[in-house]
């Protein structure tokens, strides 16, 4: 699902011309689909918390950012830029992230390179600041996750201590060509910069190129789901973020998917 939280706006309703000035952007101007409440109770209330609580925790990490921009990187946008964009932007989203666990058939990754990244392949988030959750993992072997129709309530979902597979998970790739494996503490949150902001910093901040390794059925991981939220916070679809093209966000946006859509198109036709 994705949604537009934020502590400033909690019904998430975009501005009125939003939809007229990009109708072609439904995803940043459509307003959100809630589950019902009878089916999944206090889901949207709970949910709406925890994003407001990331965002409030993404303005500190603005806040250092913009210091380092006005010290470090010429034409930095004054004002501190990227705080005004955490607490003032309207295209914030997040979204619940199920990785669906491997089969008893799943072929697991010899570890040759482009077979790690087999959740999740190695991309770019194309806004300024992503918070991250810890991940949640499920063993849906053991705790069938369906929604039954006879069901009173949700089914309980017990969270394993850790993934089964110690070589599952976030990575990221770290400027000197490495590829590190991101842990989470289960009472802490992650940040990682985006494309926009490299954009906006002519490279000074750079993007985190960065991918989800599945658990590998020979390492314990048939069953076992990975479940993570992510809140990517964006500038406004109205504001410039490649000054030397004269680029606005919704423009950028629009090329970020347009690029990958070639090349999945492309991948399928190999």
């Amino acid at each position: 699902m994705n949604v537009s939280p934020h502590a400033t706006n909690p019904t998430n309703k975009p501005s009125p011309p939003a939809k007229y000035i990009y109708p072609n952007l439904p995803s940043y101007t459509a307003p959100n689909i809630w589950p019902p409440e009878a089916v999944l109770p206090g889901f949207r209330s709970v949910f709406l918390a925890l994003c407001s609580h990331i965002t409030s925790v993404a303005v500190l990490v603005a806040r250092a950012c913009d210091r380092y921009g006005d010290a470090k990187v010429p034409d930095y946008p004054a004002g501190g830029y990227l705080e005004r964009v955490v607490t003032t932007t309207r295209t914030t989203k997040a979204r619940l992230l199920h990785y669906f666990p491997p089969s008893s058939r799943y072929s697991d990754c010899d570890g040759s390179p482009g077979q790690d990244d087999d959740l999740c392949g190695t991309h770019l988030d194309h806004g300024c600041l992503t918070g991250l959750t810890s991940a949640f993992y499920v063993d849906e072997t053991a705790h069938d996750p369906i929604l039954k129709s006879t069901d009173v309530s949700p089914p309980v979902l017990p969270e394993l201590s850790s993934s089964p597979d110690p070589e599952a998970g976030l990575y990221v790739l770290a400027r000197d060509g490495s590829t590190v494996r991101v842990v989470i503490p289960r009472d802490c949150l992650a940040f990682q910069t985006g494309e926009a902001l490299q954009r906006i910093t002519g490279g000074m901040m750079r993007a985190v190129p960065h991918f989800v390794k599945g658990a590998r059925a020979g390492a314990g991981g048939v069953g076992v789901a990975r479940n993570t939220l992510a809140v990517f916070m964006q500038p406004n679809l109205d504001e410039v973020v490649d000054r030397k093209r004269g680029v606005d966000f919704a423009t950028f946006a629009r090329e970020i998917v347009e690029k990958n859509t070639w090349r999945s198109t492309d991948d399928t036709k190999e």
